[in-house]
């Protein structure tokens, strides 16, 4: 036990002797500096201290004790390392343990300390110094390239103007260092370019820019950081050059086309009015169409007078005083006409011209109740006192110079006329009226339309009514027998001049020059007769804003806008349309004039806004072709003719109209660029070719229930029917197809040829003439004779070979042998030619057998040029028929019998052909004789044989 307790003594022993030792042997800890600076590089390891890392031991030079061993890191896990270069002197250095990024960590702060090797080397027994604070800088490395922060930039300036600064681009930079992340110069990389950069980014122009030269630039710019790393990539600027804000409309186009057919047309889809930025409080913009030189002032309807007045529900019986030029109204033959108005009937007067017109047209009893119109087109008179121009006037013919009723222009003042008759009034009435307007005299078309309700007269000027702002009486004229002289442009005067001439010449121009007895025109009709078929429009108005107000003037060519707020203005003049109705429209250019007025909180106007003139164009329609067709060739009896209901002329007539279209789809049933069209007709002239109708023999007739229903009328006279109206080709069509002709002797008829044509819009599309020749068959009693042999209808037809036929007269009967003889000698001749036609149409007939039955089933059949006609004329050859007969007498005398009978028959036909021709009743007679003793099998059908 003892000897086991004495080694664990001695161990103590010796360790507390060492520590003794030891403790006087390392006395002193560790020196270093309080505080150490270092630099590090980024992506670097080595740490540059300031000052150096060294530790001092005052017991130095013992062995371990005055020796370092180690430095030690404290705190924040710093990323560096100190490692003891020299032991005996102390030095050491400072690393980092892995890379490091300044973008990461710019500094890093931790406290160092420094341990001695202790008293033995074992370690034991070390001192620590004091802790040491360590501050590291990461030096940066310029190892990103600056970026923009805009993929493209986009700036605006206004031409002829030196801007300082346009816009300003911007780079940035991911470097952690000022020298390295600072962006310290730009440069614009698009040469000759009129703009600078400076080296905050701020693009300037170097020059006065011209929005006429060039609206948009696109440059390149590139940045730099402060190490001269150059972006990556350039940035596309692009600038805008915009004009001299000058307040305007803008977005609109000089012309717009019109397709006709298309309705409605937007004309400015992306205008708007540019206020420059200005405090608005009102703005009113007035847009005008100008049809000035478009037929009479705008595209109307150019249908004659007598058509638009039917379709517009006028009351008839009007009087056309400057009808077109024709065999029945010449008296405006001499009158100059304007040919240039699209089918409009102008007549310009140049105070030279005038035309009386003749006693049967004019109404020589005008009522209490009357109507003169007139389209009117005139111009300031020249001197200061300018002479009366009249329009219309009445007056005496010869001896005296009285002006019944007249229409004149004095002094732009329309003045109408009117003296009563003494017998119709005995007082003093108002006999003269004035107007002052200033449409009489502003060269532009108008309508004026006078309405007497004697004593009240009131005019309407364009469908507006105005009262005569003068009314002068007068005595009424006392009674004569003078006869009265209507005159047009001018005023005829017959008494108290050495020679008659005309006076008070018109100068301008006037169309459709109308007066109406007994009636006075509603302001429907007169609304409807004056219309403009073209005018402007809004579309969608209820999407249109609350506060805009906008109103139209009648005929539609002006409208005016007025509103607070300039975004309802721009999208109501989106909306803004023009539109023209008819079918075929007047080509050529319509103007349009916009004038803008705007105002601003306390001020009558702020901005002037320029005008616009802008135009539309209105392309030429397709026109159409108008065709008729249908049979061009009638042959009849002469029974026909003479019936009650006469013939049909145009039974089969098809009036179609075309139109070639070159980019338009075609269905299969027409050529490819041909298209049926449907449009209104306003004439058709059924017309005589050669010598007029005799009212005595013959007519043209159409009954008026044709027209019932219809929007047409009709005319008729010796020459033809005139069907006039603006309706549909259908109706006219059924119209044509019920006008028949009579003739009541229709012996010495042998054809009658007519003309058929028709018109759309006066005679501005006319059709085809298609000529109709009408052919009478005159029958013949030797023919209505042979028409009862026997042949079975079924096998009835006609034979292509024509012969002329020839009527038996009584004169060439007399000086002839005994009548037996002549009997004998027709019935024989008949007999043989009848036979042998006979077998020749049955050969023919077995052929055609089904044609003939599809030919049977009509009740009246059409004949034609290939219609069989036979001719009989048992005057040719009298000698050798008798020589052949008395041979025929000797070796036939069984025969006989049965030919007296027939002579009997016979001798009754000539008998009622020689007292009266070709009479009708005796020809009905005889054949229903005949009929009755038919009993063979085969029998002649007089409906279907041609004489």
């Amino acid at each position: 036990m003892k000897r086991r307790i004495l080694p664990l003594v001695l161990i103590l022993v010796v360790f507390g002797q060492c520590g003794i030792l030891a403790g006087k042997v390392n006395k002193h800890k560790p020196w270093i500096e309080t505080s150490y600076h270092g630099v590090i590089t980024e992506n670097m390891d080595t740490v540059l201290l300031d000052p150096p890392l060294v530790a001092l031991d005052k017991d130095a030079p013992v062995p371990y004790a005055g020796e370092i061993c180690a430095f030690k890191i404290h705190g924040q896990e710093a990323p560096f390392e100190a490692v003891v270069l020299n032991r005996t002197s102390g030095e050491g250095v400072l690393r980092a343990r892995s890379p490091i990024d300044c973008e990461l960590q710019k500094e890093y702060t931790f406290i160092i300390q420094a341990y001695d090797c202790g008293a033995a080397p074992t370690g034991t027994g070390w001192k620590k110094s004091h802790k040491a604070v360590v501050h590291i800088q990461v030096d940066d490395v310029n190892e990103f390239a600056p970026v923009f922060r805009e993929p493209v930039y986009h700036a605006t300036l206004t031409e002829g103007k030196i801007y300082d600064s346009i816009l300003q681009v911007e780079a940035w930079d991911q470097d952690c260092s000022p020298q390295y992340s600072q962006i310290c110069n730009y440069e614009i990389v698009t040469p000759h370019t009129p703009f600078a950069i400076d080296r905050n980014g701020n693009i300037r122009n170097t020059e006065r820019l011209s929005y006429d030269n060039q609206q948009h630039y696109k440059i390149m710019v590139a940045a730099f950081d402060c190490g001269q790393k150059r972006a990556a990539e350039s940035v596309p600027v692009h600038i805008e050059v915009k004009p001299v804000c000058k307040p305007g409309w803008q977005g609109w186009n000089k012309r717009v086309d019109y397709e006709p057919g298309t309705g409605s047309k937007q004309l400015f889809p992306k205008m708007h009015l540019e206020t420059c930025d200005g405090p608005l409080s009102s703005v009113r913009v007035m847009v005008e169409l100008q049809t000035s030189h478009i037929g009479k002032g705008c595209d109307r309807e150019t249908y004659s007078e007598k058509s638009l007045q039917r379709l517009c529900g006028a009351a008839s019986g009007s009087t056309d005083l400057l009808p077109a030029p024709s065999a029945s109204t010449n008296w405006t033959a001499s009158l100059l006409t304007d040919s240039g108005r699209d089918s409009d009937l102008i007549f310009r007067f140049d105070g030279r011209q005038a035309a009386n017109v003749p006693d049967r047209v004019v109404p020589h009893n005008l009522t209490d109740q009357f109507t003169i119109a007139t389209w009117m087109k005139h111009g300031p008179s020249p001197g200061v006192r300018a002479e009366k121009e009249t329009l219309l006037c009445n007056s005496d013919k010869t001896e005296m110079n009285r002006h019944h009723y007249s229409l004149y222009v004095h002094n732009c003042r329309l003045v109408f006329l009117l003296r009563r008759d003494f017998t119709q009034v005995d007082t003093f009435r108002p006999a003269e009226f004035h107007w002052k307007l200033e449409q009489i005299c502003d060269k532009e078309w108008h309508y004026y339309v006078i309405n007497v309700e004697f004593p009240a007269v009131t005019l309407f000027v364009d469908g507006v009514t105005y009262e005569p702002y003068l009314v002068t009486d007068d005595w009424p004229i006392h009674p004569s027998q003078i006869d009265v002289q209507l005159t047009v442009g001018a005023c005829w005067q017959g008494g108290e001049v050495t020679t008659p001439r005309f006076t008070q010449y018109f100068r301008g121009s006037l169309s459709g020059l109308t007066i109406r007895p007994g009636k006075i025109e509603t302001q429907k009709v007169i609304s409807c007769l004056q219309a403009c078929k073209e005018g402007l429009d809004i579309n969608s108005l209820e999407s249109l804003g609350k506060g805009l107000k906008f109103h139209f003037n009648p005929a539609q060519s002006v409208l005016v806008m007025e509103g607070d707020d300039l975004d309802s203005i721009n999208t109501a003049m989106t909306k803004v349309s023009y539109i023209n109705s008819r079918q075929f429209p007047t080509p050529g250019l319509r103007r349009l004039h916009i004038s803008t007025t705007v105002q601003c909180f306390g001020e009558d106007t702020c901005i002037s806004i320029p005008d616009i003139k802008a135009a539309v164009m209105v392309l030429p329609p397709s026109e159409p072709r108008i065709t008729i067709a249908g049979v061009d060739r009638l042959i009849r009896p002469a029974t026909d003719f003479s019936s009650p209901a006469g013939i049909t002329l145009f039974k089969e007539i098809r009036i179609v109209s075309t139109v070639t279209k070159s980019d338009s789809a075609s269905s299969a049933a027409h050529r490819p660029g041909v298209l049926e069209v449907m449009h209104n007709l306003d004439y058709c002239d059924v017309l005589v070719i050669g010598e007029e109708l005799n009212p005595e023999l013959e007519s043209l007739e159409l009954h008026h229930s044709s027209l019932m229903g219809k929007h047409l009328d009709a005319t008729n006279s010796t020459s033809g029917i005139s069907v006039y109206g603006v309706d549909s080709m259908s109706h006219y069509e059924q119209a044509i197809r019920q006008v028949r002709y009579r003739n009541w002797h229709p012996t010495a008829l042998l054809e009658r040829r007519f003309r058929l044509s028709c018109s759309e819009l006066n005679g501005r599309y006319t059709s085809n003439e298609f000529n109709l020749e009408v052919s009478v068959v005159h029958s013949s009693v030797v023919v209505e004779h042979v028409n009862h042999m026997a042949a079975q209808q079924q096998y009835m037809r006609p034979v292509h070979h024509p012969i002329m036929v020839h009527t038996v007269n009584s004169n060439h009967i007399s000086g002839t042998p005994p009548a037996a003889t002549v009997v004998i000698v027709m019935c024989i001749a008949a007999l043989v030619v009848i036979v042998v036609l006979g077998i020749y149409r049955i050969h023919a007939t077995h052929q055609d057998a089904k044609a003939e039955e599809e030919g049977g089933k009509e009740a009246e059949m059409d004949w034609d040029d290939s219609t069989l006609t036979i001719t009989v004329n048992p005057m040719e050859n009298i000698q050798a028929a008798d020589g052949a007969e008395e041979a025929r007498e000797e070796d036939h005398e069984d025969d006989e019998e049965e030919e007296e009978d027939e002579e009997d028959d016979e001798d009754d036909e000539l008998a009622g052909e020689g007292s009266s021709g070709d009479s009708e009743d005796s020809e009905e007679e005889d054949t229903e004789a005949h009929k009755a003793k038919g009993k063979a099998k085969l029998e002649w059908d007089h409906t279907t044989l041609p004489y």
